[in-house]
């Protein structure tokens, strides 16, 4: 991480790389703001195979790593926004989310949208807290 007029880059080899002009997530004094995650290998840097429930497995466990290199966690997660490529798939995704907030989920937006990156079928992104533990 480095900081930046206030805020710092966050940045880790444990998710994918970004694939455009944009940084993994940033962090502010209290938050931090992810980018959209969709449901890349990161070493391949290929789509998961497995349709919506491996790759929203595989987006919940990138941002989960992002937000671990932020010193935050999916526990801290307030916020997400969810973006299918069909609503079809909405009951299958929504199971697959609930094994990662199990207990008081975030709040949620989730919306259809014509095409994602790399023709995934979901993108997700998030806003959490710091954890009360990190360290500066």
């Amino acid at each position: 991480m480095y900081t930046t007029e206030g805020k710092k880059i966050v940045s880790t080899d444990k998710a994918p790389k970004a694939i455009g002009p944009y940084s993994q997530a940033i962090r502010t004094e209290n938050l931090v703001f992810t980018a959209g995650q969709i449901g890349l290998d990161p070493v391949a840097m290929e789509i998961v195979e497995g349709g919506i429930e491996a790759q929203t497995r595989q987006v919940l466990t990138n941002l989960k790593r992002v937000l671990e290199a932020a010193d935050s966690g999916l526990n801290f997660v307030v916020k997400t926004t969810v973006f299918l490529q069909s609503m079809d798939d909405f009951a299958k995704m929504n199971a697959v989310y609930a094994e990662f907030f199990p207990e008081n989920p975030p709040a949620r937006s989730t919306v259809a949208v014509a095409a994602l990156p790399k023709g995934a079928l979901v993108e997700i992104e998030c806003v959490a807290l710091l954890s009360p533990s990190h360290g500066d």
